[in-house]
């Protein structure tokens, strides 16, 4: 946090105080608690057919297809074209977005349509580059799926030709453009929790879906399937169904759960403290329960340290994911600091500010004299340590979106597709991705090598 950011500062902004004590809803022990509505409005035009976004994507998967339906709702946005080198994907993509649009399994007849202007990269991890890299360079605006690469070096490669291309690529962390997001920066500045110590994020699951076992379809053979090409550059193993509609449990074309998961928390981390990014990370963790046949780690712990910058002073991170939670699963992001806490979702931010206790109470007074108890309570009263604005400066807000929030998967589009229109700019660049791919990649690097590692968060490379 800048310096010249502090709780005066937000107390000004906010409204807290007495003022606002006197308008909420319910006040208990010199606290409040109130509920707030967060809005966003967005520019309502008609498009004509030749002013349409025409969009292609490429990966007609789970994630390829929610993203794809999201941007959709966006006016103005018309698909033309669908890959995927599994059949039946084809045959669902023309079951929702109808018979006329282009299918293919190759991607490059993709980027050699003239009628494609923007293209959605949902693939699996390892093929993310060579696909990011190929739609800018044949002039396509790219929205590539998190995380941005599967290794670090990969990321530098899709910055320079980006830079080199001048073409539009929106990183695909959905939550990065949430209304969660924008009101928690805006706290997090105005000096809501004071200095950052620490960030909490963790996600549980308990399902065989949520541990990544898709189902495999009946139909899934060399014919209906091209797994030569799936493969690309990863090693050359046998036919394998589960290993194609399977990918993110295997090291050669997925990243774990670290790119899966603790890239959407470092997006959101990063953005929110104008960060860019950790220095350290120690991670541990194994494959606990889902034995079957992955060689990735179905429980991860990873630790990280942020050195201190302009914008949060020094401060560190946990990051756990466990996918057989007996507790029915959950997930959190808190930001804790040193005069609040901020829970953070793309929906909502809770802010919860208690008041810090200064004052020796019974448990360390006991080993005390009366009489000496008496000199030490004077002595802490003099210094008027808990004083009234102590205790009219504490309480909870919780900030919630409307009910007919569009949410952040169509924010984010929304911003890719105003950046393609010149509206505005990139929200999640290359840059970004790299720093919050690079980030969880180091969760990976880390548990592999079975000790910590070192990252320049600048140059954004391993030290």
């Amino acid at each position: 946090m800048k310096k010249n950011q502090s709780r005066r500062s937000f107390l000004r902004r906010a409204g807290f105080g007495a003022a606002a004590i006197s308008t909420a809803p319910q006040i208990l022990a010199s606290s409040y608690h109130q509920k707030l509505v967060l809005n966003r409005t967005y520019e309502e035009n008609t498009f004509a057919i030749n002013d349409q976004i025409n969009l292609a994507l490429i990966g007609s998967g789970i994630q390829g297809i929610y993203d794809t339906t999201a941007a959709l709702k966006v006016q103005g946005v018309k698909l033309v074209a669908a890959c995927d080198l599994y059949l039946g994907r084809l045959d669902r993509a023309k079951e929702l977005w109808g018979e006329d649009i282009a299918v293919t399994r190759d991607y490059r007849e993709i980027l050699n349509r003239s009628d494609v202007d923007a293209v959605i990269v949902a693939v699996p991890d390892h093929w993310h580059k060579k696909i990011t890299i190929e739609a800018m360079k044949a002039g396509k605006a790219v929205y590539c799926e998190k995380p941005m690469v599967q290794n670090f070096v990969d990321g530098h490669e899709i910055i320079k030709v980006q830079k080199d291309t001048g073409a539009l690529c929106q990183i695909g962390s959905q939550g990065m453009s949430s209304l969660g997001n924008e009101k928690a920066r805006l706290l997090y500045e105005d000096g809501a929790i004071g200095d950052l110590v620490l960030l909490d994020m963790y996600n549980d699951r308990y399902s065989a879906e949520g541990a990544w076992q898709y189902p495999i379809p009946p139909d899934a053979d060399p014919n209906t399937v091209d797994f030569d090409t799936f493969l690309g550059t990863a090693p050359q193993v046998p036919f394998d169904t589960t290993r194609f509609f399977r990918w993110r449990n295997y090291r050669d074309y997925g990243t774990g759960v670290a790119g899966d998961l603790f890239v959407h928390a470092f997006s959101t981390l990063n953005y929110i403290i104008s960060s860019k990014g950790p220095s350290r990370a120690l991670s541990t963790g194994g494959l606990r329960y889902w034995n079957d046949g992955r060689d990735v780690p179905d429980v991860t712990l990873t630790f990280y340290d942020y050195p201190k910058t302009e914008t949060h002073a020094a401060f560190n991170a946990s990051f756990r994911v466990n996918f057989i939670a007996g507790s029915g699963g959950g997930g959190g992001f808190k930001l804790v600091g040193t005069e609040g806490v901020m829970e953070v979702g793309s929906n909502s931010v809770k802010l919860v500010r208690t008041k810090l206790g200064r004052t020796p109470g019974n448990y360390s007074m006991i080993a005390y004299t009366e009489e000496t108890q008496k000199k030490i309570r004077a002595e802490y009263a003099s210094k008027n340590l808990e004083n009234r604005e102590s205790e009219l400066n504490i309480g909870e807000t919780l900030w919630e979106a409307p009910d007919d929030y569009k949410g952040g998967h169509y924010d984010h589009f929304y911003n890719f597709f105003q950046a393609i229109r010149g509206k505005n700019t990139i929200i999640q660049d290359p840059n970004f991705g790299l720093r919050a791919a690079g980030a969880a990649l180091l969760a990976n690097e880390s548990y592999y090598k079975n000790k910590p590692v070192n990252w320049d968060p600048i140059s954004m490379k391993l030290t």
